[in-house]
C-alpha cells in the first residue's frame, strides 16, 4: 500500500470508529479505562525497557536534562499515568449532558446537548505520557484519536499504544478508536493534516516551531499553544516569604514545562528587600538570573536582560526579572510580552487582586499561587489534552468538556412554521 493510501486508511478507520465510540455507554468506557490503568501498572517492566532505548538515544544526542526528564518513564511517572486514567474514569461523562433548555411561545422545547467532536489528531513531542493522557481523555469524551508522538519517544509510545490496543481488543471496542500514527516522516504528517473529510480537529503539543508548522500545513482546525511565557507579579503589599516560596516553586520544580515561570515582575516599593532575597535563593537553586537595568542598581552582579529575553520561554533554569513602578506597568508588560498562558499576582491587597484578575486576559490568571497549577489534573479536570492559548474553541487546560461541542435539539408536538 502506498504511503498516501495508508494514511488515508488510518483516518478512514478512525472516522468509522468514532461513530461507535460516540454512543458507547459511560459504564463501558469507564470499565475499559480502569482496565487500562491496571495494565499500565502490570506492564511497567516492558514499558520501561522500551523507554530505556529512547532515553539512551536522547543522552547520546546530548539532549538537555529538562528534555530527558520529560521523556523518562520512571515508576512514579507510570503510576501517575495509571492514576490519571482512573481519575478520568471517575469524572462525569460530558457526552449527552443537556447544558440548557428553554420553551418557545409556540411550546417548542429547544436545548443544547454535548456531543463528541469526532476524530482528533494529536501531534506531540518528547513526553510519552501524552499518549495515555490523550487516549483516555478522547476515549471518555467519545472521540476517536490518531496519536503522532515525536521520534525521540518512538519506542515508548509504541509500547504504550500496544497496551492500549490490547485493552480495546479485549473490551470489544474498535481498535481504530485509538491509533498510533506509524510514520515518523514529516511529509507523512503533512499528508495527514490535509484529511479534513475524516479528521475534525488537530491538537499539537510541543515547541513553537512544531505548532507553527502544523498550523501552516493543516486544512483542519488547529488548537494552538505556541509557548508558555508565564509571569509572576510581586505586588508592593506581597508577603515576602509567600512570594519567595511561589517564585521558587514556579521556576525550579520542573523548569522544562510550559507552566514554569519565565519572567518575574517586582514592584519598586518591595524591590530593595525582596530582589536580593529572591536572587540569593534562586542562585542556590542554580538559576541564572537576567535582570533589567533598574535591578542592577540593587544587585549589581546580575546579567543584564536583553529585549529578546522578555519573549523567551526558556524551559530551563533561567529567569528574567524586571522592576515595575505599578501594577498597570506590570500588566502592560504582560500584554506586550506574554503568551496568554499563565500569569500570577502575589499580593495581600484585595482590590489589586481583583483588578489583576479582571485586566489580565490569559487562559489562567491566579492570585497567590504558583504558575505550576495551570494543569488539568491540578485544577480538577483529570488529565488534560493540552493548554490552549487561543480563545476558539477552547481556552486554557483542555479536559473532557473541551473535547466536546454542542448541538441543538428541538422537541415539538406537531408545530409548523406559519
Amino acid at each position: 500500500m502506498e504511503t498516501t493510501e495508508r494514511i488515508r486508511a488510518i483516518a478512514q478507520a478512525a472516522k468509522q470508529a468514532s461513530h461507535l465510540i460516540a454512543v458507547l455507554p459511560t459504564t463501558l468506557k469507564n470499565q475499559a479505562l480502569l482496565t487500562l490503568a491496571d495494565e499500565l501498572n502490570k506492564k511497567k517492566p516492558l514499558l520501561q525497557e522500551a523507554n530505556d532505548k529512547d532515553v539512551r538515544a536522547a543522552e547520546d544526542k546530548g539532549l538537555s536534562p529538562a528534555l530527558i526528564d520529560r521523556l523518562t518513564l520512571t515508576d512514579t511517572v507510570i503510576t501517575a499515568m495509571s492514576e490519571g486514567v482512573v481519575e478520568v474514569a471517575q469524572l462525569p461523562d460530558p457526552v449527552g449532558d443537556v447544558v440548557t433548555m428553554w420553551k418557545r411561545p409556540n411550546d417548542l422545547l429547544v436545548g443544547k446537548v454535548r456531543i463528541p467532536l469526532g476524530v482528533i489528531g494529536i501531534i506531540y513531542e518528547s513526553r510519552p505520557t501524552v499518549t495515555v493522557d490523550a487516549a483516555s481523555l478522547c476515549f471518555k469524551s467519545g472521540n476517536a484519536v490518531i496519536l503522532r508522538g515525536g521520534k525521540e519517544a518512538f519506542h515508548s509510545n509504541r509500547a504504550l499504544a500496544l497496551v492500549i490496543q490490547d485493552v480495546l481488543k479485549k473490551s470489544g471496542m474498535p481498535e481504530a478508536a485509538i491509533q498510533l500514527f506509524p510514520l515518523i516522516e514529516r511529509e507523512a504528517v503533512y499528508e495527514l493534516l490535509t484529511l479534513e473529510d475524516y479528521i475534525d480537529l488537530i491538537i499539537p503539543r510541543g515547541g513553537e516551531e512544531l505548532i507553527r508548522a502544523v498550523v501552516e500545513h493543516s486544512k483542519i482546525p488547529v488548537i494552538k499553544h505556541y509557548k508558555g511565557v508565564c509571569h509572576i507579579f510581586v505586588d508592593a503589599s506581597a508577603h515576602e516569604e509567600m512570594a519567595e516560596s511561589i517564585v521558587v516553586n514556579a521556576k525550579v520544580q520542573r523548569p522544562g514545562v510550559c507552566n514554569a515561570l519565565e519572567t518575574l515582575l517586582i514592584h519598586d516599593a518591595i524591590a530593595p528587600s525582596f530582589l536580593p532575597r529572591i536572587v540569593s535563593t534562586l542562585r542556590k537553586r542554580a538559576v541564572e538570573v537576567r535582570a533589567c537595568k533598574r535591578s542592577l542598581a540593587i544587585v549589581p552582579d546580575l546579567k543584564e536582560a536583553q529585549e529578546e529575553d522578555w519573549y523567551q520561554e526558556y524551559l530551563d533554569l533561567i529567569l528574567s526579572i524586571k522592576l515595575v513602578s505599578s501594577m498597570a506597568e506590570a500588566i502592560d508588560h504582560i500584554e506586550q510580552y506574554g503568551s496568554l498562558h499563565t500569569d500570577v499576582i502575589v499580593t495581600s491587597d484585595y482590590s489589586n487582586a481583583h483588578a489583576f484578575l479582571q485586566k489580565v486576559h490569559s487562559s489562567v490568571v491566579m492570585v497567590n499561587a504558583s504558575t505550576r497549577f495551570n494543569d488539568g489534573n491540578q485544577l480538577g479536570l483529570g488529565s488534560e489534552i493540552g493548554i490552549s492559548t487561543t480563545k476558539l474553541h477552547a481556552f486554557g487546560p483542555m479536559g473532557l468538556q473541551e473535547l466536546t461541542t454542542l448541538k441543538y435539539v428541538v422537541y415539538g408536538n406537531g408545530q409548523v412554521r406559519e
